[in-house]
Formats: C-alpha cells, sequence, structure tokens
C-alpha cells in the first residue's frame, strides 16, 4: 500500500507545518523524472498483478472464525524466502508486502510477467503457488488464506484473534478511535497508524460512512443499530468526548440525546437509521482487492491506457462485485469502493463544503480514494513531449469536451509545471493531485536529493488513491518505463477467477491498441457508472453510458470486422437534425457492453476477435478464450457475481433469521465454504459452486 519509509513520522500538527516543502520538492522530482525520460520509447508492454489476501483463524469447537493478528509472522517468513532468493542472485518466486490490516498480505509475482500472449498462461500458476506458498507457512493448520473482499464480520464483536482489550478512549486505540475495530488490527509499521491518527485529526472528527442496510423479510422498520458493547457501560464524560470526535458531518446534539443508550444512533452524531455505520480507516482499508499494472512503450501510449482503461473501469467492479457484508450486516450496496473512499477522506468540513473557506484552500469535490476527474490524452494534434511521428500518437481521439469536470487543482503547481516543460493535461493532473496534504512525513526524509530520490512525490501521489494510476518511473530503477495501475476490480474468491479478470484487462490493452479502439464519453459519465456500479445486482439490473461507435479508425475497424462477419456497422448517434454523431454515447446494460447487441461489437466479442488475428497455438488460443468466457458468462448471469453467491449463501443458512444479521455461525460457515472453494485446482467459478 503506497510508500513504505522507515523513520520517525510527524504528528499532523507536524506535518502540516513541511507540507508546501513536501508539495514544492515533489514537484521537483516530477520534473526532474519527466525531462528524464519523456522521450523514452519502445519499452516491452510488462506488466503485472496485486493480489490481497486475508488470514484467519478457525474454532472449529466454537463454530467461530477471527480475523489473524499473527498475520505478521507469516509476512516475515514469506519475506525471508524472497531475500534468500535474491541474495543467490536468483529471481524469488513472488514477492510479499505488508498491507494496512495487520490481518493482510499482500503478493506479486516475482517479475514482470513477460510481453507476449502465451506469457498469459503462466498468471494463474503464479497466482496459486502463492496461495499454497502462503498457507505453507501460516502459524498453526487452523489458519487459512483467503482471497475476499471483506472479511464478513469485521466490527462486529470479537472478530479477532488473539484476544486483545479494547477500548476507543484509550491511549492504545489513540489512531482511529473506532467504537468497533481496535487499533491493534492495524499493521504496526508506522505509515498506517499514522496515516490512520493523520486523516482523524486532519479532518476534525473520525470518518462517517453509512451504508443501506439491506432489507429483508425481517428486517426492523426503521432499521436502528444496537449499541456496541464497547460504549455500552461509558460515563457521561466519555460519551461526550465520544460525541466530540465522532461528529464530523453534524453537530453533537444535547447532553440528554448523548446519555441515551437505546440505539447506537443514540449516541453517534454521525449514524443514522436504516445504514449501517462504519467509522475508521480500517472498514476500507481493510478489504483487499485485484489490482494491475502495465509497463506501456511510451509516456503517450501511456496516457491512453489510461484514459481507455478509466471508462472500463466501473465496469470492472460490477462485474466483480463480492462485498455485500459489512460489520455483519448485508447491505444494499456489492461493492467495497465507497467504503474505502469514505475511510480515508481526509477533507476538512470547509473542503467539504459544509463551511465557508477560512484555513482551507479549497472546496474538493471528492475524497482521496475517488474516480478519476480527468482524461491524460492531449489530442489528437499533439506532438509529443520531445516531438513525435504520427506512429507514436495514434489512436489519440481526446476531444476538450470528454473533461466536462469542473476541476480543482493548484493553479499555482500547474503553471510551474507547464513553465517546466509539461503539457498542459498532465500537469493540470498532477496540480489536482497536489491539492492534497502529506499524510505522513518521516522527519529523517524532510531533506531529499531530487535527482535520485521521488519519496517527496510519492508521498502525494501515493495517497491518491483513484480508479487508474498514472505512474512515472522512479529514479533508483532506470529499467522501468511509464506505467499505469488498474485499480477497481474487487479480489475474487478463486485464483482462477482472479487470473481471468487480469488475463481479460491484459487482453482489452492489446486490443485497444491493435484496433484503435476509442471509448471517450465525458468523464461526469463515469463517475456516474461508478456509483451505478456498486448497487445491488447492477451486473444485471443496471445501465450504464458508453460510447456508441468504439472504433475510432477505418483501418481498425476494419482488421477487427474481418473477425466480427456478423457484425455490418456500428450504431452511431444521430442528432436532431439527421446528422451522424460520432461521438454518441448511450445507456447499456453490462451484458450489452461486454457481450454486444446488435451493431454494438461488445468488449468479449472484440477481445476474442484480437486473439484471431494474434496466430497463436492452439492450447494457448483455447486457454485464453476461456478466460474471457469468464467475464462473458459473468456478463450474461450464467455465472453469478461472488455478491450474489453470498447473498444466496446467507439467505438460504438455517441460522439466518432474515433480518439482515450475519450472525457467528453463519459467518463460519460461509467463511469455511469460501476457504474450500479457494483451495480448489481447475476452472472454478464462484458462481457455479453450491451454497450448500
Amino acid at each position: 500500500m503506497g510508500l513504505l519509509s522507515l523513520g520517525t513520522p510527524l504528528s499532523w500538527d507536524e506535518a502540516q507545518k513541511h507540507a508546501d516543502h513536501v508539495r514544492c520538492h515533489g514537484i521537483t522530482q516530477l520534473l526532474n523524472i519527466f525531462h528524464r525520460l519523456k522521450t523514452r520509447k519502445k519499452d516491452h508492454l510488462l506488466w503485472g498483478d496485486e493480489v490481497e489476501y486475508l488470514v484467519v483463524h478457525f474454532d472449529e469447537a466454537a463454530q467461530k472464525v477471527t480475523l489473524s493478528l499473527d498475520a505478521h509472522a507469516t509476512l516475515e517468513k514469506l519475506e525471508k524466502i524472497e531475500k534468500d532468493a535474491e541474495a543467490k542472485g536468483e529471481i524469488p518466486p513472488s514477492s510479499w508486502k505488508p498491507e494496512y490490516g495487520r490481518y493482510m498480505l499482500e503478493s506479486t509475482p516475482g517479475a514482470p510477467y513477460g510481453s507476449s500472449l502465451k506469457d498469459l498462461l503462466s498468471v494463474e500458476p503464479s497466482m496459486r503457488d502463492r496461495r499454497a506458498l502462503a498457507i505453507s507457512n501460516l502459524p498453526t493448520t487452523n489458519d487459512s488464506v483467503l482471497t475476499i473482499t471483506s472479511f464478513p464480520l469485521l466490527g462486529s464483536g470479537k472478530f479477532w484473534s488473539p484476544p486483545c482489550d479494547h477500548n476507543p478512549l484509550s491511549p492504545s486505540n489513540g489512531a482511529a478511535r473506532s467504537l468497533f475495530i481496535p487499533d491493534a488490527c492495524i499493521n504496526e509499521h508506522v505509515r498506517f497508524p499514522t496515516l490512520t491518527k493523520n486523516i482523524r485529526t486532519r479532518r476534525g472528527g473520525k470518518v462517517a460512512i453509512n451504508l443501506p442496510i439491506f432489507v429483508d423479510r425481517a428486517t426492523p422498520r426503521p432499521f436502528r443499530e444496537p449499541v456496541p458493547v464497547t460504549i455500552q457501560h461509558m460515563t457521561t464524560e466519555e460519551l461526550q468526548v465520544l460525541a466530540s470526535i465522532a461528529c464530523s458531518t453534524r453537530a453533537p446534539e444535547d447532553q440528554a440525546y448523548r446519555e441515551s443508550k437505546s440505539h447506537l444512533l443514540d449516541c453517534v452524531p454521525d449514524a443514522k437509521e436504516d445504514s449501517v455505520y462504519l467509522d475508521c480507516m480500517c472498514f476500507g482499508m481493510g478489504c483487499c482487492c485485484l489490482q494491475i499494472t502495465f509497463q506501456a512503450c511510451s509516456i503517450e501510449e501511456a496516457r491512453r491506457l489510461y484514459d481507455h482503461l478509466a471508462v472500463v473501469s466501473p465496469i470492472m467492479l460490477t462485474l466483480s462485485a463480492a462485498a455485500p457484508i459489512f460489520k455483519g450486516y448485508l447491505t444494499d450496496v456489492d461493492c467495497r469502493w465507497n467504503v474505502i473512499a469514505g475511510a480515508v477522506d481526509d477533507r476538512t468540513r470547509e473542503e467539504r463544503g459544509l463551511e465557508p473557506l477560512d484555513k482551507s484552500r479549497f472546496v474538493i469535490p471528492k475524497s482521496r480514494y475517488d474516480s478519476i476527474s480527468l482524461y491524460l490524452s492531449n489530442g489528437p494534434n499533439y506532438s509529443g513531449p520531445g516531438g513525435c511521428s504520427t506512429d507514436d500518437v495514434r489512436g489519440n481521439f481526446y476531444k476538450g469536451k470528454y473533461n466536462d469536470y469542473d476541476l480543482v487543482y493548484d493553479k499555482a503547481i500547474h503553471a510551474r509545471l507547464m513553465e517546466g516543460g509539461m503539457d498542459e493535461p498532465l500537469a493540470r493532473h498532477f496540480a489536482h493531485l497536489f491539492i492534497r496534504d502529506p499524510l505522513v512525513i518521516y522527519r529523517e526524509l524532510l531533506n531529499q536529493d531530487d535527482v535520485h530520490s521521488s519519496d517527496h512525490f510519492e508521498n502525494i501521489q501515493s495517497t491518491n488513491w483513484q480508479t487508474m494510476r498514472f505512474k512515472p518511473p522512479p529514479p533508483q530503477l532506470p529499467n522501468m518505463g511509464w506505467r499505469v495501475e488498474f485499480r477497481s476490480c474487487e479480489v475474487q474468491p478463486t485464483d482462477y477467477e482472479n487470473a481471468a479478470f487480469a488475463v481479460f484487462v491484459v487482453l482489452l490493452t492489446r486490443t485497444i491498441l491493435s484496433f484503435d479502439l476509442n471509448f471517450y464519453i465525458p468523464i461526469s459519465k463515469v463517475d456516474e457508472n461508478m456509483q451505478i456500479a456498486q448497487r445491488r445486482d447492477a451486473v444485471l439490473n443496471e445501465r450504464f453510458w458508453f460510447r456508441k461507435n468504439v472504433f475510432g479508425s477505418s483501418a481498425g475497424r476494419a482488421a477487427a470486422m474481418s473477425c466480427l462477419p456478423t457484425i455490418h456497422g456500428l450504431t452511431n448517434g444521430v442528432n436532431t437534425n439527421g446528422a451522424v454523431d460520432e461521438d454518441a454515447y448511450g445507456q447499456f446494460t453490462i451484458n450489452e457492453i461486454i457481450n454486444g447487441k446488435g451493431e454494438f461489437p461488445g468488449l468479449v466479442p472484440l477481445v476474442e476477435s484480437y486473439l484471431k488475428t494474434s496466430h497463436l497455438d492452439h492450447k494457448t488460443h483455447s486457454a485464453l478464450t476461456d478466460y474471457v468466457s469468464v467475464i462473458s458468462r459473468r456478463a450474461t448471469g450464467e455465472l453469478k457475481t461472488a455478491a450474489r453467491w453470498t447473498r444466496d449463501f446467507v439467505g438460504s443458512h438455517p441460522d439466518y433469521l432474515g433480518d439482515s444479521v450475519v450472525n457467528e455461525k453463519v459467518a463460519y460457515d460461509l467463511v469455511r465454504k469460501l476457504d474450500k472453494i479457494g483451495r480448489q485446482n481447475g476452472s472454478v467459478c464462484i458462481g457455479k459452486c453450491p451454497i450448500e
């Protein structure tokens, strides 16, 4: 998770004094990288995946499952295996890093995958080997490693082991002050508790997320959460303190209101009726995801992929939906995205528009964790930072009207980047990221060599968690090129499905480049899609904005159509005067976007067309087509999403009372079942697994 430096972190009061220093030197570091590598060409299209895991402990006698806070012991073993291989001059089979939750692991392949299509067949074996390696290094046989997006009992009761005390007002819980999750669940690396505390301090109160409850046959109406055990015995004075740090959206009520303890919302100003209240960073950053990073051939190609994959990111989010349960309740959402956005929302009341600007510089519409707000391409007349041939910028179909978002950016930083030789869209992108404050500053790293370090730049870059991330090459890795990171997918319960999602996104990038595809729609419509994507069963029931004519050139269209003989034209929009609108967009179902309808080709047929033109051997072609079919069948509903499968499992469980509560027994059986499914070899899809 971002930049993991070592040192003495500054408190927020100290850190904010150095914010301008970090921003200033971060921009210097960025400009140094840009000028050194802006004309770099012909890098191989290498890529890698990042899979996140939860480590759980099963108590079979008590029929209870908990998150294991001993995962760090496993991480130490895995890191040693990696270091031992490197000491021998070998490439380790996998690389392991800490994540936000003390119960989490993060893995990547030991080296990037190759650029050939045949190399894609190594993805699933790599994921299987990583899971097996992690399991083999767990403390006990009662522990396991799962790829599930959210632990169903996170924040509900004593969901962790080994046991520890949890008083939200004690010094040992001074980072999050959560009513539901002790600080012991946060990774011990100094970055993570500091990040948690500084977000809360900067915001002026705890984060507040209220997810709509899923209303089942016996759900109380209105639904009001019970008071958690952590505050049932608090004194009046303690409740006053509690209210003061849990009122980030409205002022605390009077004394009598705070003293009432019938329901959670009686004690906590931010809690709402018919909602599940989440109050700390761990509820979001304690979730798992699947991320994919691509190295492009040049900065121009990286910008092109960034833009087009940004349009696809909500589509892949809803196809991978896997998070319907939070804090032991079925909610009316299927995805983690808005939970994380709320969990790291450090904006002050002024920045959220709740009060007039005084101490803050900007009103900022979004959290640090959200969809992108700006396309990066510069239009068809752009010749590149060092002057490029037409071939270098082919496929640049960007038009100014697509960036229809009222972007907030630091105009002084924008001017400095422009004066430093950066083009306007890229300068505006980084000036937008740099409206944020650095959240974790290490005393020892305040003064850096801006030629050989990028730590100040990464301090802010790495804490802008958006659907896409544009990644300049770090100065200490001279062989690395310009990269983009695709960040929207939820992790899937099986390695086969995770491989399928990763492979499909990789194949889609190749298809975009090969067929000159054009996915541009107004960026505001991409924002709308991100919200639609998280609704319950959105994959089957919702419609999404998408471009009608996805071919940007006649040559690209001809190449694709040679393998799509049943499609004879494209549905372009028609203006009221009868003129064809080549930029028309409309609302489509996920099935239509993925599999096509009528004259609209669909992403899967386009990818299949690309595969047919790639002259692959039968084994490779068959295996890749099999992965692509997973995405196709998810879109049709033949394969359930992990979110729908989870809802069906809970709904059919004999101990579920239809009241939206996922109790310990239901959660135990659910996680046991997911663990069994995740360990299976072969083409295992959660949507086809029986729920019994």
